[in-house]
């Protein structure tokens, strides 16, 4: 029980905070903290999808008008089609290559460095005067192939799609915004495409109690972490996510030297 409430906490946190889930789950489980398995991963990121379906439920609502014939706008709809083009495209392609080959704490470590780099880099040298409402689709497909990266464990989906948003000059609010919104397709991929694996006995899945808590718990905590981010970004920059991904980084290659 404790190792699903340790589990849950860190999705929910690393997931909509820009410093990778998938990277601290990883280093979850291969420190002895916690045995979750590809099924498991899966179920948090469940969580996460119902708490950002709960706390942008106006956007999502904007989204779903854009689906209706009489729709009076459809670009939040089209913007969130069009970045979700490259993370299908190469997920479907190299998704399980990519799994396999990058799924080790060295990754995780270099990863965290180099995107934080990033992440400072285009939060405190790119201009921050763009609204959403003003993004191009060709932005949009920009930040939908920074997504892609997230497919590598430790780069974090919330930090390369919120990197990319600032070095287009969208704001720290908007960036953040769109990120979230983003998760929802991206989220919704991955829960279909883990199905499809335990239907062809390919993924292991915990329990029914296990899985109602896991998701239960991430939603909750990630509901809070959501509003926690919205409002930091509102007052503080990203540095902070920054220079934790990278003494993260240092400490892990550190330690990694030692093992």
């Amino acid at each position: 029980m404790l190792a699903l409430i340790l589990a849950s906490l860190v999705q929910s946190i690393t997931e909509f905070l820009p410093i990778s889930s998938s990277g601290h789950l990883l280093l979850l489980s291969e420190l002895g903290f916690s045995e979750q398995g590809l099924g498991m991963d899966i179920l948090l990121h469940l969580g996460t999808l119902i708490a950002v379906l709960i706390y942008f439920r106006e956007d999502v609502k904007e989204v779903l008008r854009g689906l209706l014939p009489k729709a009076k706008t459809r670009q939040l709809l089209l913007q969130l089609v069009v970045a979700t083009i490259p993370i299908v495209v190469v997920g479907f392609f190299f998704g399980h290559w990519i799994e396999v080959v990058f799924r080790a704490p060295v990754v995780v470590a270099y990863t965290a460095i180099i995107f934080g780099f990033l992440l400072w880099l285009a939060d405190n040298y790119f201009p921050a005067h763009q609204r959403l409402k003003h993004m191009s689709l060709k932005q949009a497909f920009l930040i939908g192939c920074a997504q892609v990266f997230s497919l590598i464990p430790g780069s974090s989906r919330s930090g390369t799609t919120m990197t990319c948003a600032r070095m287009l000059g969208l704001s720290r609010t908007d960036s953040a915004r769109f990120s979230m919104l983003l998760s929802i397709p991206a989220i919704c991929l991955a829960v279909l495409y883990a199905f499809w694996q335990g239907m062809t006995g390919g993924l292991d899945l915990p329990s029914l109690g296990e899985s109602v808590g896991a998701i239960g718990l991430t939603a909750v905590f990630g509901f809070f972490v959501i509003n926690f981010l919205m409002v930091w970004v509102q007052k503080a920059s990203y540095t902070v996510f920054a220079v934790y991904r990278i003494l993260l980084g240092i400490g892990l290659l550190i330690y990694l030297s030692f093992v």
